[in-house]
């Protein structure tokens, strides 16, 4: 007979980061599909910068280097900061920001487990802030470019800059769809005049080809979901907060506000709900923590988004909320077992001191 008590076997962290990389794989295909295989190229380059700086730091450190290079930690960190960064970015930028990813918003605050900040967000936002054009020069799906890139011309313009037969970037440079919206809109165009756009006219206000990424983000959050490898609370209420600021601002203005599916499926929503603020290191603990944690991240990234400087917020919006998040922790705690709650001052007059 089986009796308790029972006791959980934690999952080892390896295999935690295996089942991350490969809720990844699905975007990662459909990524391809849409942009080429200049994707594979950054996110090669990402995991060789991170494998390298991670053994350096150890070494620095005098930390064994093998058995934290097996955990998996720092591919899967390599892997989101490829997936937010543009396809046909210069090879400088992503080992950079893999550089400071590793090196700086990971072991300078102690390595795995010490880290406030989420490493791959640190190291986006710096490069968008230190270098806003070349992080705002994304091709245009391969279906949208008049003559598409075969893998040869992406691999040139990588690591040379320059593109086969003296054509510009320029021909087939495309704006996010974020971007396109903000940029008509603060031109005082309304939602019409987005949709008039090359970008949008082949898929609506939601470009097929876009949608097709989220729904594969989708699909590998809900592994992870079942999985148990990502609590609940955090992405829920994460998409909540995203998409009901969005339905109120469509409500109130429909020519200027576009559609919560807009919102959670452009951009980088699905990978952050699912992939980012679920980082049990740089987030809350306590569940209710996480849904006040979730939701303060949706509502940010929807300011950010529309009346901030940057088309996208889910970034600053986590590096922002993971400054919170001990104090979020700290009010958040249950009571704890058999102990009573704290009596009121007025409860306690009369009391002996």
């Amino acid at each position: 007979m089986i009796t308790s008590p029972f006791f959980v076997k934690p999952t080892p962290l390896q295999v935690v980061m295996l089942k991350v990389a490969a809720a990844l794989l699905p975007a990662i295909a459909v990524y391809v599909h849409v942009f080429g295989i200049g994707i594979l190229v950054q996110l090669t380059l990402a995991t060789l910068t991170a494998l390298a700086t991670e053994a350096a730091c150890l070494k620095l450190r005098k930390y064994p280097v093998k058995p934290f290079l097996l955990d998996g930690s720092a591919i899967v960190t390599a892997w989101l900061l490829a997936l937010s960064l543009p396809p046909l970015g210069a090879w400088w930028m992503v080992v950079l920001a893999t550089l400071i990813a590793i090196a700086v918003a990971k072991h300078l605050y102690g390595g795995l487990g010490q880290n406030p900040f989420n490493p791959a967000m640190i190291g986006f936002a710096v490069m968008i802030v230190s270098f806003p054009a070349q992080m705002s020069r994304w091709a245009a799906p391969l279906a949208l470019q008049s003559g598409p890139l075969d893998a040869g011309a992406q691999l040139a313009y990588i690591f040379t800059g320059r593109l086969p037969g003296g054509i510009g970037f320029d021909a087939i440079a495309s704006a996010t769809p974020l971007d396109t919206v903000k940029t008509v809109l603060i031109q005082h165009g309304g939602l019409g005049d987005v949709l008039q756009t090359t970008l949008f006219t082949s898929g609506g206000l939601l470009p097929s080809q876009m949608g097709w990424i989220a729904l594969a983000y989708l699909a590998g959050g809900l592994y992870l979901l079942f999985s148990r490898i990502i609590p609940w609370q955090t992405p829920l209420s994460f998409i909540a907060g995203l998409g009901l600021m969005a339905a109120a601002m469509h409500l109130y203005d429909p020519n200027h506000y576009t559609s919560p599916l807009f919102h959670l499926f452009g951009g980088a929503a699905m990978l952050g709900a699912f992939f980012i603020i679920t980082d049990p290191v740089s987030g809350p603990t306590t569940p209710r923590g996480r849904l006040i944690f979730g939701a303060s991240i949706g509502v940010l990234t929807y300011l950010i988004r529309v009346f901030g400087g940057y088309p996208d917020g889910v970034a600053f919006a986590v590096i922002i909320l993971n400054i919170a998040a001990p104090f979020i922790d700290q009010y958040t705690q249950p009571a704890v077992f058999g102990r009573k709650a704290k009596q009121n001052d007025s409860s306690k007059k009369g009391a002996k001191p």
